[in-house]
């Protein structure tokens, strides 16, 4: 239940964003096509939430001036980098 529950949150959280159609549209195909991967490496239930709530956590300390944020072009150099 708390799975679900931190999953509802992380869906409400993205559904505020503020992104434009093309952004929309960018994020609803990077997510079919993780689902389309044929040689996909599962990680568990756990290694997913803990990845999601460092995630939060670290836009919230961006979010209270605590952090710098990365620019779009640094987010996507450390993508590619993975």
């Amino acid at each position: 239940m708390k799975a679900s529950a931190k999953m509802e949150s992380l869906w409400q959280y993205i559904q505020s964003l503020s992104l434009s159609d093309r952004n929309k549209k960018w994020l609803a195909e990077k997510l079919v096509e993780d689902t389309k991967a044929d040689d996909t490496e599962y990680i568990s239930k756990e290694e997913i939430l803990a990845g999601i709530d460092a995630g939060l956590k670290e836009v919230k300390l961006c979010h209270e001036g605590k952090l710098k944020a990365k620019t779009a072009k640094e987010f996507l150099e450390e993508l590619q980098n993975e």
